[in-house]
């Protein structure tokens, strides 16, 4: 037996047996069941769960409806130009303004070298530099990144290839201060899917596999998870906190995260990531199949 809760958005959670149906299932039990999740208390995470909603239901709503309209077999560009479209929708709507609002004007701090490389021989490493902001990711750093994984992928000399990050994490997702400084939503759209680092990796990854590897700890959260999952192999430190961050701002994953993310979990433990906020720990994430290995 199962209950079916409604929550804004659209968003139907089972309590029990999971349901393709619904946006995902949750229960106290163990399961290995990749449409559920397990939680420490049904009513509180469902109490959570129908504030968050309440609060961001065109984002919720949007959410469910790309990751439904996902086919984890198909093509990874379809995918991601899908929740592009469906991001820049956000980016003009009331509750990305409300966040903005919230959070007042901020200054972007001037970093030098977001993005370092090393080639020793046929391996490239690439590592986010910008330890003392946990190497939140900006404009720049995508710029300096996507350089590097043009190396990657224009020279068949590189058979490996590792995507880290300097200092305490790995990556803390997209610097918040850069939020809201686009010129419009369509100009952005096509920002992120002609600039895409998601595209980038996911082609480096169909021709290297496993040899394209991410090492991440640290916080790994909203785009530095998304672009991790695209790698062929992702190694975790035991440390490592992963989390979608992003529907406290209104939005959904912007940075591939709907199609990676999904590809390896599923669309219902991904759909749970975005919708709750809530963080999962490495050997969780091992368990779900976010990550290769934990070491």
């Amino acid at each position: 037996m199962s209950e079916l809760v409604e929550l804004a958005g659209g968003i139907r959670v089972c309590v029990g047996k999971p349901s393709d149906t619904a946006t995902f299932a949750v229960t106290e039990d163990a399961t290995d069941d990749h449409r559920a999740v397990t939680v420490a208390s049904v009513p509180e995470t469902l109490a959570e769960l129908e504030d968050r909603c309440a609060r961001r239901p065109h984002a919720a709503a949007v959410c469910d409806d790309v990751l439904r309209a996902l086919d984890p077999a198909g093509s990874t560009f379809t995918g991601v130009v899908t929740e592009s479209l469906a991001y820049s929708t956000l980016q003009a709507g009331p509750e990305f303004a409300s966040w903005l609002a919230d959070r007042g004007p901020v200054q972007m701090p001037d970093i030098p070298n977001p993005v370092v490389t090393e080639r020793d021989e046929n391996l490239l490493t690439i590592r986010f530099n910008r330890p003392r902001r946990h190497n939140a990711f900006s404009t720049d750093a995508r710029a300096a990144l996507l350089e590097a994984l043009e190396v990657a992928r224009l020279d068949p000399s590189v058979t490996e290839v590792v995507l880290a990050g300097n200092g305490p994490s790995f990556c803390s997702g997209g610097d918040l201060a850069e939020f809201g400084t686009f010129a419009d939503p369509a100009s952005a759209h096509l920002a992120r899917t002609r600039h895409s680092p998601a595209l980038a990796l996911a082609e480096i990854t169909e021709r290297l596999g496993r040899a394209c590897r991410a090492e991440i700890h640290g916080q790994v959260q909203g785009s530095g998870l998304e672009m991790a999952a695209f790698c062929g192999w992702v190694r975790c430190h035991p440390d490592a906190v992963l989390g979608l961050p992003e529907l406290t701002l209104g939005l959904i994953p912007g940075a591939g995260g709907t199609v990676s993310i999904t590809k390896r979990i599923g669309r219902w433990r991904t759909a749970y990531l975005v919708l709750s906020g809530r963080s999962i720990d490495a050997q969780t994430a091992l368990r779900w199949g976010l990550v290769d290995e934990v070491s």
